[in-house]
């Protein structure tokens, strides 16, 4: 449980971070250029933030190399989740992102752990 909590709480510091950094970028860079700027600097912040509080690791090159895959499970999860809720369900779009994130957290979590903790999943 408190590596649950732990990782939701790094989630919470990973998008602020991102959506600062893309705010700050912003006023120099294109759009597309500031988020993906953004987002490889918080995506490499959440490597270590899980690594040292999450999961109580060391930080290995093999898990910085597959810790992108936490980044695309998520992805995926929210993206099928979003269509679900939207064109299979008809619940409207506003919040459907937010539904779908939530129902990817349990999944993404377990894509974390068995990168930073491989020895962890059986």
């Amino acid at each position: 449980m408190r590596q649950i909590l732990a990782f939701a709480a790094v989630g919470v510091v990973n998008t602020a971070t991102y959506y600062g950094l893309y705010l700050l970028f912003l006023t120099a860079l294109p759009y597309l250029a500031a988020h993906t700027l953004a987002f490889l600097l918080s995506m490499t912040g959440s490597f270590f933030l899980n690594a040292r509080f999450t999961y109580r690791t060391r930080p290995t090159w093999r898990k910085f190399l597959l810790f992108p895959l936490t980044n695309a499970t998520n992805f995926l999860i929210t993206t099928a989740g979003v269509y679900v809720i939207v064109d299979l369900l008809h619940a409207g779009s506003r919040f459907a992102p937010l539904l779908a994130s939530a129902a990817a957290i349990p999944v993404t979590f377990v894509v974390s752990r068995w990168v930073m903790l491989p020895q962890s999943i059986a």
